[in-house]
């Protein structure tokens, strides 16, 4: 997919290359919205991280993640930054494990 801008675009092009499921933060935990599974953030690996500005505000920004769990699920996380974002999506991924970014 040539020049691939938007979010929506990056979750397609990778919902077709098998990362489906669509995951939330609760509390210190990644769940998977359709089957209620949860993981714990050294379960989850970062293949590809996309980040995004907000068009009429800069600081309004966001961070798409592909991810993969550690039993092979696949999926995007949309994560919004903004002085009003959820901190519990933001304190996830920073205790994901260094060596679980963008690992092969």
């Amino acid at each position: 997919m040539q020049d691939t801008k938007s979010e929506k675009e990056y979750i397609d092009k990778y919902r077709n290359q098998g990362y489906t499921a669509n995951y939330i933060t609760k509390g210190d935990l990644l769940e998977d919205l359709d089957t209620k599974r949860t993981y714990e953030p050294s379960e989850v690996i970062i293949k590809k991280e996309f980040r995004f500005e907000g068009m009429s505000n800069p600081s309004d920004m966001s961070i798409l993640y592909i991810v993969e769990t550690k039993d092979g699920n696949k999926g995007t996380v949309l994560a919004n930054y903004s002085p009003a974002s959820d901190t519990d999506m933001a304190e996830f991924f920073t205790n994901i494990p260094k060596e679980n970014y963008n690992a092969n």
